[in-house]
């Protein structure tokens, strides 16, 4: 078959992707019969549930409404919609659409850079925070750690300068480095995802760290990106994950749980006071960045449907309980294992799993895959990071269970690998 799959070496005996014939839920149902519980909600994606008819039906209507039109010279009623309601959640005034989370970094950056350039001031200086990543195109890459998914564009890569990860977070330390980061005039921006990295291993740090961070790079003159592709809707406990922080950013990036999970969709929201550096008629001060499907009337249905759904009380109650469960699974595992560290914040639960080799492609990204499949648990741990990331379709049940599949995968002889 001549599908070339993500993330994915291929050779002659390599495994099989699974053949889905349809999904419902929490769970993704395989054509020869078996029902797995998404542990990863479709890779990050997935919010309220696989299939959620509420998004699907405005999904349906739209598409017999507007398919698409090109978004430079045309308006339409759910993109303003979306925009005019972003803002509102975020406080932050204008919204430039794009394709997926990368895309909404990558127009973050450029707005970053390019706002200095406008206001005719050489800041080029990126920062972000050690183990970072942001995407796969260029400038998203360049503001992720370097490792072996980017080794081949090192040479092309523009330099990044990285910050400790601020866990644990001690401001007497931290105070001569933010002092002198406080006092610097070069630094265009700071791009972080606010409290929880997802592909560094679902490495957590405070909001009283983002805040410090902040407040030190606002001191410097430059702007603050947050990255929420990841932690938006839901993950930490609340809607974004800036907002359990006192300093707000400048530029925020949306996307995967932006369209409950069936779309793709990205948008970076702009402070009004950035925007103004680029509101004159002087074309060569414009943001020339766009996408064909910017703006795509269905994407914007779909995530104006999901918008709804927050607006009611029982998907926060569907919030609320699975991060209790989350929690109280932490706090159990901590207690009998209390050499196996384990790590929680809002509905996401990792566990860091004893291993010779450590990273990425540590073996047990491929054996506890294996195991939970013929459980009925699709798993796809991060190296050898364990994590646990439901819809809130999922049952505290379903939470436990997949605990277990984890902890019998340990005891039968796993943690050796």
């Amino acid at each position: 078959m001549a599908i070339w799959r993500p993330y994915t070496p291929h050779y002659p005996d390599m495994p099989q992707a699974i053949p889905i014939r349809r999904a419902q839920g929490a769970y993704i149902y395989t054509t020869d019969g078996r029902a797995l519980w998404d542990a990863t909600c479709a890779w990050w994606v997935c919010v309220h549930g696989h299939c959620h008819p509420y998004i699907a039906q405005a999904i349906a209507q739209q598409a017999h409404q507007l398919d698409h039109v090109l978004f430079a010279d045309f308006t339409h009623e759910p993109a303003e919609k979306l925009a005019d309601r972003l803002s509102r959640l975020t406080g932050l005034s204008w919204v430039f659409f794009s394709d997926d989370g990368s895309t909404a970094v990558e127009v973050a950056l450029k707005i970053a850079i390019q706002y200095f350039h406008n206001k005719g001031e050489k800041r080029h200086r990126i920062l972000a925070l050690e183990g970072a990543y942001h995407g796969d195109t260029f400038g998203a890459m360049s503001a992720s750690a370097r490792s072996l998914f980017t080794q081949p564009f090192t040479e092309l890569l523009f330099e990044v300068e990285w910050l400790p990860f601020p866990e644990p977070f001690d401001e007497a330390v931290w105070a001569p480095r933010l002092a002198a980061l406080a006092a610097r005039r070069d630094i265009a921006a700071f791009i972080a995802e606010p409290l929880l990295q997802g592909v560094a291993g679902m490495r957590t740090y405070t909001p009283q760290a983002w805040d410090a961070i902040v407040r030190a790079v606002r001191a410097a003159g430059a702007l603050v990106i947050a990255d929420e592709v990841f932690t938006g809707f839901g993950r930490t406990g609340r809607l974004l994950a800036t907002d359990h922080c006192t300093e707000k950013p400048d530029l925020l990036c949306l996307s995967k749980g932006l369209t409950g999970g069936f779309l793709p969709l990205g948008v970076t929201l702009v402070r009004e006071e950035v925007f103004q550096v680029f509101f004159t008629p002087a074309v060569e001060k414009a943001l020339y960045h766009g996408h064909s499907y910017t703006g795509n009337p269905i994407a914007c249905a779909a995530a104006l449907a999901n918008l709804e759904l927050w607006e009611k009380p029982e998907t926060w109650a569907r919030l609320a309980l699975l991060e209790e469960a989350q929690r109280a699974l932490a706090q159990s595992w901590q207690s009998r294992y209390p050499s196996i560290p384990v790590r929680h914040l809002g509905i996401v639960l990792a566990i860091e799993l004893p291993a010779a080799v450590k990273g990425y492609f540590a073996p047990h990204r491929v054996a506890l895959k294996r195991y939970g499949l013929e459980r009925g648990v699709f798993f796809r741990p991060l190296g050898q990071v364990a994590y646990i990331l439901p819809v809130l379709a999922s049952t505290p049940e379903e939470l436990a269970y997949a605990v277990s599949v984890i902890e019998n995968y340990l005891a039968e002889g796993a943690a050796s690998i």
